[in-house]
């Protein structure tokens, strides 16, 4: 390390370059500690120089440079004195007139002369020397070297730090060591002060130890790595992504990728971090690696990817062509346009608003009746909602909407126990340092329209909060893209139906497997697009209660059986297939993705939505729901993009395209294989599977395509493609008489002009043709019956179609680019018919299901009825119907006569399922569906509660009464007089006698305090008993029975109709024989049966 002592004399600058020494770790052997004591040399070097005899001329600028210089003990002085300068030692040199107006400093990189040359420093050298002497620098050969390296800039004197100068700090060029205060001096000349002189004895300084220096690219993916340290990093780097150090420990195994580790001399010494470990897959594969760390794995993985750098950019970075930046961070939440998604469900990101003053130390203290505002949108729809609900309601809104992931303020985290709240379900958390609260009017940058003023009055403080939070979490996961959603859309008006409820009555998933299959949305869905199948799910999860929304829905679902039959039904049903998903296209767009296929689809579905709207008009005949569907379709401005599309876009390469997508992992491999061969090792070539050869091509335009590509554009599409084609084919005219040429000239018949990917434009020669002599071309590859030629004319020639080639992409991607904008200005429009084209998709698969299954349109009103006629379970039936059985169908008439039913029956008789099918059937009709019956006149309900099944919760320390019990409690709290109730078997778990009293105290309650539309099944058949002495005379009592056989001992079967009355007997051991319980067991159950 050195440093700089500065001192003015008449107007000259005397700089003593005191040498210190820095000692590395690895050199120093004798002393046991880390840091080593600053030292000094007795004997300060000085020399001068003057702005006046040094003048720079123009192109001769001299700057200031920080410079490190080091000096070994082999250096220095023999016997030079090693110990803290004393202030007798210094060298008190007088200093005249300071010279304010310009002043220099300069720095010497190499120091060490100063030490071999003793003799220019003695001391008693400056005595004796006059002004013009000084002016007249000893010109000796080590002080010429100085010259030749030094580098001066101009400043001011009195802008800078007195005495000692630290050059070895990387916060400025110049910075003061330590601060100090001078001794009290007499004025020199009477006009200045003498500067402190000689060195100022500091602290022994810290050894650091020396990180090791990687190669850029992995210094740049190091980075990222401890910038997102939250997230696995993959680094795009050639046509590979890698991933590094632990990602590549950790993940490589579950990816299926090998590990590797390379070797770096990086460092003072070769230690274990100057190993690399690596892993990596091609960049096509890009997909299927992100399936298993985000959809598998719910990992948040950070996408680095290479940019060029300009001319200043490679300056700064030292050259290098490429900078790597994170595009994209992507989560489960956040998908666009990864085709692991599930097109038939939406892939929802909620954002959670809990007020401060809800945060308690404990879940028991919470606040429950606290309101909490909830944000949640899809990414790959740009559907944007709001609602505000009771924090008790949130297992059932996140049942209801299933969303991937959940976004909490940062706050929260220090209260985990608030995710008590959010029910068992295994949850996605994910916390955002928010900063403020946006308000509503500036969230328009992210959206594709700004928010009506008089819609913005109506959002909420706690949904504008929990919409900012989403926002902003948003943008720190797309690392400033683009984004265009939609305007949020409270949700209002919808039937509630709590998590127990949706689990229950297997509305999206099964309860025992867990799938999808023989769930009722599984059952009704008869949609022919995505956007149909998504909306059903939405609908099924959020149901209407206002009745003009659910009457219109009814008479769209009616009018394609009404009018025209099958006939109108098929043909919309064709229309709609040939339509595509526009809205996860449109945001595709938006984010600037998407390729000629997508504008393609785009254009069809808008020829495919005027044929759609022309059918309607036509076959309408004035009918109000179809005109007011007709109304909110826009077809001008879509219409002159989709012919622009059409126009532009060369549908025939594009099926060319796809026709060469079998050949397409064969050229991936080709290009795999080149990089590794000039980036990688023998070991990274053996881990790329072998493909086979490339079939040969039948015809001249697949010979074409094959060795270049097919163009996506129209050869016409616009002048420059057509003069850029027409130059295309002279050059390919010009390839084939250069061929025959060269064939004729060089004597060789098997010559042919190829290009490879590998090798460039080169001259291919087979069989015996490979033993000729050719003077004028250059072998540069060679087998046993080939052999490839680079000759001047094919390259020049090949040079001029290549560039032909780039002109044509170039001119391509600029009319894509256009398209692709366009496609974003009518964005509003687009999504508005799509929105169109799903609800017709929705009420068309309600008909086809009608028809297919025989069921009917209900009837609905606001009073309390619930009247079914014949009703039949949805997805019981349709079980039972494929094994080549009937379902036995059942009345319910409850609300009106009966304002609750309590059913009685043996086990396996169809309790459950008819307590099941009246509640899917009130679903359905909300939803705006046909139903399972012959008739349906309901009321329409607010909220619908079941407690049917029995489970415990172990990890919650519950045992089945208790979980039973807390959901009764949820029901008996929040059921109103609009409700529907079912209930199955309360009090099970229990002594009978406490399972009756608390049977008949929720019956009790429903009949009396909510006053709700109930269906209580039981086999406590003393609550008739207890019905009767309490009063309560609309009860209605029903039940199943079974039915013996008495010429065959024990034989029976079920009566699955209701009949009216109470069935005693719950025939328990005829079930028990069923199941198989062995003949002793049964006979003793019988016994003590007998006796109690």
């Amino acid at each position: 390390m050195s440093f700089l002592n500065t001192q003015s004399i008449g107007g000259f600058r005397v700089h003593s370059s005191v040498l210190s020494t820095t000692i590395r770790k690895n050199t120093c052997c004798a002393a046991p500690s880390r840091s080593l004591p600053l030292l000094s040399v007795c004997r300060p070097a000085t020399h001068f120089s003057s702005t006046r005899d040094f003048p720079t001329g123009p192109g001769q600028q001299r700057r200031w440079k920080k410079t490190k210089s080091s000096v070994s003990f082999d250096d220095l002085l023999h016997g030079s004195n090693f110990r803290p300068a004393k202030p007798s030692q210094r060298n008190e040199i007088k200093a005249g007139p300071i010279d304010t107006s310009v002043t220099s400093f300069e720095h010497v990189k190499d120091t060490s002369y100063i030490v071999r040359a003793p003799h220019l420093f003695e001391p008693g050298t400056l005595e004796g020397l006059s002004k013009n002497d000084l002016q007249q620098p000893v010109e000796s050969e080590e002080i010429q070297k100085a010259k030749r390296t030094r580098k001066v800039s101009s400043v001011r004197l009195e802008s800078l730090s007195q005495g000692l100068i630290d050059l070895d700090k990387s916060e400025s060029s110049i910075t003061n060591v330590t601060p100090f205060t001078p001794e009290p001096q007499e004025p020199s000349d009477g006009s200045t002060k003498n500067l402190h002189q000689g060195l100022i004895s500091l602290e022994p300084l810290e050894f650091e130890d020396e990180s090791p220096s990687y190669p850029t690219v992995v210094m740049q993916a190091r980075k990222n790595m401890q910038k997102f340290e939250n997230c696995v990093v993959i680094t795009r780097v050639g046509g590979f992504y890698e991933l590094y150090f632990d990602h590549a420990d950790e993940f490589g195994p579950p990816l299926g990728l090998k590990v590797s580790q390379k070797k770096t001399n990086a460092g003072p010494m070769r230690i274990a971090a100057d190993t690399i470990r690596q892993a990596g897959f091609p960049f096509h594969q890009l997909d299927r690696y992100l399936k298993i760390l985000v959809q598998d794995l719910n990992r948040n993985v950070a996408i680095s990817e290479e940019y060029p750098n300009d001319v200043s950019a490679k300056v700064k970075s030292g050259g290098l062509m490429h900078d790597r930046r994170v595009s994209r961070i992507i989560t489960p939440g956040t998908l666009i346009d990864e085709n692991f998604m599930d097109p038939l469900s939406n892939n929802y990101v909620l954002a959670i608003h809990i007020e401060d003053g809800a945060l308690t130390p404990s879940t028991s203290d919470l606040n429950h009746d606290t309101s909490v505002g909830l944000a949640w949108l899809d990414l790959s729809t740009g559907q944007f909602f709001t609602q505000k609900v009771p924090l008790t309601e949130i297992p059932s809104f996140l049942a209801r909407v299933s969303p991937r992931e959940i976004v909490l303020d940062q706050k929260l985290e220090a209260h985990n126990h608030i995710l008590g709240v959010f029910g068992d379900d295994r949850q996605l958390i994910a916390y955002a340092e928010v900063p403020d609260v946006r308000p509503i009017e500036e969230w328009s940058a992210m959206l594709e329209s700004p928010v009506p003023p008089s819609a913005a009055g109506h959002f909420t403080e706690q949904e504008i909060a929990a919409g900012s939070c989403l926002l902003y979490y948003i943008g720190t996961r797309l690392q400033g893209s683009d984004l265009k959603l939609q305007p949020p859309v409270r949700q209002l008006d919808l039937m509630g139906i709590d998590k127990n409820t949706m689990r229950a009555l297997e509305i999206k998933k099964t309860i025992r497997e867990d799938n999808f299959s023989g769930s009722l949305l599984h059952t009704v869905r008869r949609t022919a697009t995505k956007g149909g199948a998504r909306l059903l799910e939405n609908w099924l999860g959020a149901y209407l209660e206002e009745q003009e929304k659910i009457v219109l829905s009814n008479d769209l679902n009616s009018f394609p059986v009404n009018f025209s039959g099958q006939s109108l039904r098929e043909r919309i049903t064709t229309l709609l297939k040939r339509s595509h998903d526009s809205h996860r296209l449109l945001q595709k767009f938006a984010f600037g993705r998407g390729d000629a296929d997508d504008l393609l689809a785009l254009a069809t579905t808008i020829h495919a939505t005027r044929d759609l709207a022309e059918l309607l008009a036509q076959e309408g005949y004035g009918d109000p729901c179809v005109q007011a569907l007709l109304g909110r379709v826009v077809l001008e401005d879509p219409m002159f993009l989709a012919e622009s599309i059409t126009a532009a876009i060369d549908e025939d390469g594009l099926i060319q395209q796809h026709r060469m997508e079998d050949t397409e992992s064969g050229e991936m491999q080709a290009l795999a294989e080149a990089v590794v061969a000039s980036e990688g090792t023998s070991e990274d070539m053996s881990t790329l599977r072998k493909t086979s050869r490339k079939k040969t091509p039948n015809s001249i335009r697949e010979y074409y395509n094959q060795e270049n590509e097919a163009w996506t554009m129209k050869t016409t599409a616009t002048p420059t493609l057509r003069r850029l084609h027409k130059r295309l084919n002279d050059f390919a005219a010009k390839k084939a008489a250069l061929e025959t040429s060269l064939c004729e000239r060089l004597g060789v018949a098997s010559l042919t002009l190829r290009f490879t990917p590998g090798l460039g434009h080169i001259c291919h020669v087979k069989g015996r043709d490979i033993n000729l002599s050719i003077p004028e071309a250059r072998t540069i590859s060679s087998s046993k019956s080939t052999k490839s030629l680079h000759h001047p004319e094919w390259s020049a020639l090949g040079q001029e179609i290549d560039q032909c080639r780039t002109h044509i992409r170039a001119e391509e991607q600029r009319l894509f680019y256009t398209l692709r904008e366009q496609s974003i200005t009518n964005l509003v429009k687009l999504r508005r018919n799509a929105a169109v084209l799903d609800e017709i998709d929705l009420a068309c698969s309600f008909a086809i299901l009608a028809e297919e299954r025989g069921w009917t349109r209900p009837i609905l009103n606001t009073g309390s009825t619930h009247k079914i006629i014949g009703g039949r379970h949805p997805t019981v039936e349709g079980g039972l119907e494929e094994g080549g059985r009937s379902f036995i169908s059942n009345d319910c008439i409850v609300g009106d006569v009966d304002r609750a039913w309590m059913i009685t029956g043996p086990n396996m008789a169809g309790k459950s399922t008819f307590l099941r099918q009246n509640a899917l059937i009130t679903i359905l009709a909300q939803v705006g569906s046909y139903v399972p019956a012959q008739y349906a006149e309901l009321g329409i309900v607010d909220h619908i509660f079941s407690r049917v099944g029995s489970a415990d919760d172990l990890y919650r320390d519950q045992s089945t009464f208790m979980v039973e019990m807390l959901e009764s409690a949820a029901i008996l709290e929040n059921a109103t007089s609009r409700s529907f109730v079912i209930m199955d078997e309360i009090g099970r778990g229990t002594t009978p006698a406490d399972g009756i009293a608390v049977a008949f105290a929720c019956l009790h309650h429903l009949y009396h305090v909510n006053k709700c539309r109930t269906l209580f099944a039981t086999h406590f058949h003393a609550l008739a008993d207890l019905i009767s002495e309490y009063h309560m005379e609309d009860v209605g009592f029903y039940c199943t029975d079974v039915e013996e056989d008495e010429s065959r001992d024990g034989v029976f079967r079920y009566r699955y109709k209701l009949r009216q009355g109470i069935n005693k007997h719950s025939h328990a051991l005829k079930v028990a024989k069923l199941a198989g319980l062995p003949k002793e067991a049964i006979e003793v159950a019988r016994q003590v049966l007998k006796k109690m």
